[in-house]
């Protein structure tokens, strides 16, 4: 996994769009600009632009062996383990937390959206939401985090392919993973009156 500890590529991932291309990308394994424009109802242009941003930066690459000629432009993450982040690196560095406020803003914004399309009623997709309890050590969190991230490892991996951008009955789903201390309780009204754990098939 590539890491890095520039401001100016954390501001990078920070946009909406931009983050969005680098997760659709993970799913996939490569995707040309008109497969990124369909997923993300954006604009061909919108998406090329973007992907060039990326590129600029080092996050992304061409994969010319899996284009059908030199015309077609397929692009991949330049690191298939995807990327990470240096934090206290990048606070230290000049313009590190103005870019750190930008992501953390960015990602909190993402977070909420996550929870609220998870919980909302209806829809057209199956859905998982779960929230569990365990007593840890930090060292026992950390190795329940590296169990976690190996079996969504396993299905990114069996789902990738040359035809992923194609209409296989298959979408981009977000797990979203968040392994903490408890924080202090909320108050009663803050939270949802929800189970512990539910799953919906819609």
């Amino acid at each position: 996994m590539a890491t890095y500890d520039d401001p100016r590529i954390l501001r990078a991932v920070a946009h909406p769009t931009r983050n969005r291309i680098l997760s659709e990308l993970s799913a996939a394994g490569s995707l040309r600009a008109a497969d990124i424009a369909r997923l993300l109802d954006v604009p061909a242009n919108q998406a090329s632009f973007h992907l060039r941003q990326l590129a600029k930066y080092g996050l992304v690459e061409e994969a010319p062996d899996e284009a059908r000629d030199r015309r077609d432009r397929v692009w991949r993450l330049a690191d298939e383990e995807g990327i990470n982040f240096r934090t206290g690196d990048v606070l230290d560095r000049p313009g590190g937390r103005a870019a750190y406020a930008v992501f953390q803003r960015s990602a909190v914004a993402w977070g909420h959206h996550l929870v609220d399309q998870a919980l909302a009623p209806g829809g057209d997709h199956a859905r998982s939401v779960s929230e569990h309890a365990v007593r840890l050590t930090a060292e026992e969190s950390r190795e329940l985090s590296s169990e976690i991230n190996a079996v969504v490892e396993h299905w990114r991996r069996r789902t990738q392919g040359p035809h992923a951008g194609a209409d296989d009955g298959r979408q981009t789903y977000s797990v979203y993973q968040l392994i903490q201390p408890m924080p202090g309780a909320a108050e009663p009204q803050d939270r949802a009156d929800v189970a512990a754990s539910t799953d919906e098939d819609d």
